[in-house]
């Protein structure tokens, strides 16, 4: 008997697209190998509007788990940091609010440019990967 097919939405901020853009590609490339729905692919501005997405995806029976994916280049100031701070902090918050696990497939605070290219494809594997493996486990655990 093969388990159901497990199915997630995928938050992308636009800001640096050329880079979130292949991002994107490489999460709904792994999510079908890994045998996953991709139900809804929400495009945002940049990692600091991803909460309010997030949250709609959440709030949808259909949806068990979101990826969220961005890029968070150092500028001239610390911009940077308080964008991927409080990002990261509604994440966890939505996630707990929600009881639907949400991975933090942004790369940064503090990175050049060329980091963040270097970073494409293991931030978006990744952030794939811990999204089917908590809804595996949850699944595992309410059946317990």
């Amino acid at each position: 008997m093969s388990e159901e097919k497990i199915n997630i939405g995928i938050v992308v901020g636009e800001f640096h697209y050329d880079i979130t853009e292949n991002m994107l590609n490489k999460a709904v490339e792994h999510a079908n190998f890994l045998g996953c729905n991709v139900v809804e692919i929400f495009k945002v501005p940049g990692s600091f509007d991803m909460p309010l997405a997030i949250k709609t995806l959440l709030s949808k029976e259909s949806i068990e788990g979101v990826v969220c994916l961005g890029a968070v280049i150092k500028g001239d100031t610390d911009h940077d940091q308080i964008v991927a701070q409080h990002a990261a902090r509604k994440i966890v918050d939505l996630s707990l609010e929600y009881g639907k696990p949400v991975s933090l497939g942004v790369s940064g605070p503090g990175m050049t440019r060329v980091e963040a290219v270097e970073r494409i494809e293991d931030f978006s594997r990744r952030s794939v990967e811990a999204v089917v493996k908590m809804i595996r486990r949850i699944n595992i655990s309410k059946k317990k």
